[in-house]
């Protein structure tokens, strides 16, 4: 049998985590689910806003856009995003999303690893 509380999560009873260009929640990782191979999150980011210049040495990384448009870096590409649009960042891979459009831009984002690791480069 399986303990609930080691599988299943709630949006309403996990940490937003806010900065000054959106919001992150965790919806699964090994913190939140002891032995998840896997991340989950959910991404809001602010009109005119991006997250900053990073890259995921132990995992790769999919952006879901459910709402919003945005500009996504790969390396020194750049990729047009908007609703219903996926991205797969490959590990190691430097980048970042910025929201272009005047609405929030929202984003589920999963990675290969409940361990997520992120360096940051700004």
């Amino acid at each position: 049998m399986f303990d609930p509380a080691a599988v299943v999560t709630h949006i309403d009873r996990l940490e937003c985590q806010s900065s000054s260009s959106g919001s992150l929640t965790w919806l699964c990782n090994d913190k939140l689910m002891p032995g998840a191979a896997q991340t989950l999150g959910l991404c809001h980011i602010l009109p005119g806003k991006s997250n900053p210049r990073h890259y995921h040495p132990n995992c790769e990384e999919i952006l879901h856009v459910l709402s919003g448009t945005g500009i996504h870096s790969l390396g020194d590409q750049w990729f047009d995003l908007g609703p219903g649009t996926t991205i797969r960042v490959p590990v190691g891979v430097h980048h970042n999303l910025k929201n272009i459009g005047s609405d929030t831009l929202v984003c589920v984002i999963a990675f290969s690893s409940g361990d997520r690791q992120t360096v940051f480069l700004e």
